[in-house]
């Protein structure tokens, strides 16, 4: 039997090239194997975020919708009818007790709707203190207070989970006492919702189109006329002569009240020609600005 030599190398170079051509195909059918599972976990990675992305764009979207119903809340609340009746008889008895002696005129109680309705609203939370509004922007809320001032960062009025979390009260304020000043919280909301319209303060114009704010609880429908605007930061233990607005919340004598008036408008960045005098009920609101590190934005009011 002969060996077929036709094919085989004639050479030692050409014995050479063949052996190193048959190194680089095993070399490149083990890089081969070695990628594939590599590829796999990438691509397993991959579809997990896009997956957690979706939820998280999903839930941006729900909390987005959830807080425009909850600024239309108190508008969805109807009222009794029989009870607005009374109402309105009571009104009209306060209306006409200057004129009638009679004691069978007994005023019935004569606050306003909106109160009444912020009564019923309470039923569904009683963490619920108060609504805020200002006509004509995105803020129309729920005012919420809980015993720390971080439950509700990141809570809605049912105290159920939000991004947007829910505009609060400083757990130190008291209605019973009351206390000199309304210190108000509410996220800067990058979707236009929450505290994200105080900014536009930092135009006069914006302000002299909006000076007042609605402020109802369920004992009166009171307005607040603005007085001041600045911007603030949070500051550090160890620094001196700074401003602190958001430790003023009760007054302990006159000259901390002037002090604190003279302060805001000493900040603010235009002279809006109010001012407020020892005695006055204050409102003070306040989010985040990103102008600098812990930055804040501040509105402040005085009842009128």
């Amino acid at each position: 039997m002969h060996r077929n030599i036709k094919n085989q190398p004639k050479t030692l170079n050409e014995k050479i090239l063949i052996g190193k051509s048959k190194c680089q195909n095993i070399n490149s059918n083990s890089v081969i194997k070695l990628k594939k599972p590599f590829i796999i976990l990438i691509y397993i990675v991959l579809e997990i975020l896009i997956f957690f992305s979706a939820l998280y764009i999903m839930k941006y979207l729900y909390d987005m919708y959830e807080n425009k119903k909850e600024s239309n809340l108190l508008n969805e609340i109807s009222i009794d009818e029989t009870k607005l009746a009374e109402l309105d008889g009571a009104t009209l008895n306060a209306e006409n007790s200057g004129n009638d002696n009679s004691s069978s005129n007994k005023i019935i109680d004569i606050r306003p709707e909106r109160v009444l309705k912020l009564e019923e609203l309470q039923k569904i939370n009683s963490d619920i203190v108060a609504w805020i509004e200002i006509e004509n922007t995105n803020i129309s809320y729920p005012v919420l207070q809980s015993s720390d001032n971080y439950y509700y960062l990141r809570r809605n009025y049912k105290k159920n989970y939000s991004l947007n979390g829910s505009i609060f009260l400083d757990k130190d304020y008291s209605f019973e006492k009351p206390s000199t000043n309304l210190l108000i919280y509410g996220h800067n909301m990058d979707n236009g919702t929450s505290f994200q319209n105080l900014l536009k303060y930092k135009d006069k114009k914006f302000y002299e189109e909006h000076p007042t704010i609605r402020f109802t609880t369920n004992k009166e429908d009171a307005e607040y006329e603005i007085i001041a605007v600045f911007r603030s930061r949070l500051y550090y233990a160890d620094e001196k002569n700074v401003f602190r607005y958001y430790n003023f919340i009760n007054a302990k004598n006159e000259k901390e009240y002037n002090n604190f008036i003279k302060n805001v408008k000493k900040a603010s960045l235009y002279d809006t020609g109010k001012t407020a005098k020892y005695g006055e009920g204050l409102m003070t609101l306040s989010t985040c600005a990103y102008y600098t590190k812990d930055g804040r934005f501040v509105v402040v009011a005085k009842k009128k």
